[in-house]
């Protein structure tokens, strides 16, 4: 058996020494704190809830619920914790953060075959198997280490995220499909805006309100990549010569160029996820719901994701990774959490889980299993391990990211069909791995 050595005591980091010792392996979790703090972290916990403590949603008509009820089958020890410490919050799972982090501490420290070690890592060990989960703050240390093993142009620092809209909620009576000057085919879904329209739209983007940074989150706003509100506060009609250029645009209603676009880019294979293209934005969440639904064609759109720019360190992962989390250039180092290009709690859990089950599976010389991609986990490993139509940024559970169902469907059978087809294979794999990897400490 093989060493296994975990970089990073968040959610990903305890959730992948959990399973690794859990079945059987031995693995060595080092965690800075309380040696060394950094600006978010105030706790000596492990697993400490940095910004919000929910989880979101339960419900099995959402991803993120099926993602929890997917962890569930696999024995998540931050799912089991987040359970016991619950908090009322409606169909979301909120915890109590300070008895969540406790209990979820005093479980680790309990697990043989499990070493805890309080001290900052600086250098990756020359040997053995190394899972990095050192999440989106890493330390600067580490950070270069990381920028030396994957070059430093694949590591990126701050989020630039724009928000992303399900396919089926945009209005296409509206909107258009057509590339500039008709090159490339009808890959942009275009949403034009006449001249009172665009002007209904920019008074309500520069008078809406925008999240507060921490004095952690301070991003290093670049030209080529300025918050849409930004832009568009340096004047009326900036974005007008920016991602809302509307030249080589021909609206098929008026047979005229509009005054203005908002063009969106298809984000999946699946092409259920269009992504606003220019758009990343500091706005509050609820702010970009309300100014962005003022877009002709967008009136009732559905959100995968809202914007968002803050500070965010993450790999290039289809450039660099494997379909097991391991960079491809060395196979002995994985990736786990949001380090990955995940988003969200739940998601960096669940890495830190596959990659704890894989690093395992690489520590006993057992062949490597494929999560389904019909499940949310195996959906997120295939997003973060395969190279994407447009750019890659972070991305957190939604049923978008599934393989499409044989014949369409209403949308709410369709969520139930999804949920329904993501468990079973769930199911079905948590069989094969229990045949390969049993739970060890049944009673611990």
């Amino acid at each position: 058996m093989r060493e296994i050595t975990i970089i990073g005591g968040g959610l990903a980091g305890a959730e992948a020494a959990w399973q690794i010792a859990r079945r059987g392996g031995r693995a060595r979790l080092f965690e800075m704190k309380p040696e060394k703090f950094s600006a978010a972290h105030k706790s000596e916990s492990l697993a400490e809830l940095v910004c919000s403590n929910s989880f979101k949603s339960v419900s099995l008509e959402n991803a993120s619920g099926v993602l929890k009820q997917e962890m569930k089958m696999l024995g998540s020890v931050v799912i089991e914790s987040a359970e016991n410490f619950r908090v009322p919050a409606g169909e979301a799972l909120a915890v109590d953060r300070e008895k969540f982090s406790g209990y979820l501490t005093e479980r680790l420290a309990s697990l043989e075959g499990l070493e805890v070690v309080r001290k900052e890592v600086s250098e990756l060990p020359a040997s053995g198997i190394v899972v990095i989960a050192t999440g989106p703050l890493t330390s600067e240390a580490l950070e270069n280490e990381i920028g030396r093993l994957t070059g430093r142009e694949r590591l990126y620092f701050y989020d630039a995220i724009a928000p992303v809209v399900f396919a089926g909620s945009i209005d296409m009576k509206t909107a258009f499909k057509k590339s500039r000057y008709d090159k490339g085919g009808d890959d942009y879904i275009n949403c034009p805006m006449n001249t009172f329209e665009y002007e209904r739209f920019y008074e309500e983007l520069i008078r809406a309100g925008t999240a507060p940074l921490r004095e952690f989150e301070k991003p290093i706003f670049f030209e080529g990549c300025l918050p849409i509100e930004e832009m568009a506060r340096r004047g009326k009609e900036t974005v007008c010569y920016g991602p809302m250029k509307p030249v080589g645009l021909i609206d098929p209603r008026t047979s005229m160029e509009p005054f203005a676009v908002v063009q969106l880019r298809q984000e999946n294979i699946s092409a259920e996820l269009y992504g606003m293209v220019g758009f990343q934005t500091r706005l509050r969440y609820p702010e970009q719901e309300r100014v962005f639904r003022l877009i002709p064609g967008l009136e009732k759109a559905e959100f995968a994701k809202l914007g968002s720019m803050h500070r965010n360190t993450y790999i290039n992962s289809p450039e660099l990774l494997a379909a097991d989390l391991s960079l491809c250039a060395n196979p002995d180092i994985l990736f786990a959490g949001q380090v990955t290009g995940v988003e969200g709690y739940m998601e960096s859990a669940a890495m830190g889980m596959a990659a704890g089950i894989f690093a395992l599976l690489k520590s006993v010389e057992k062949p490597a299993l494929t999560f389904p991609e019909q499940s949310v986990i195996g959906s997120l490993i295939k997003y973060v391990s395969t190279k994407p139509a447009g750019g890659f940024a972070p991305m957190s559970a939604n049923f978008g990211l599934l393989p499409r169902l044989g014949v369409r469907h209403p949308k709410k059978d369709r969520k139930k069909l999804l949920s329904g087809r993501a468990l079973e294979s769930m199911q079905e794999f948590s069989r094969l791995l229990e045949s390969t990897l049993p739970w060890h400490y049944p009673g611990a």
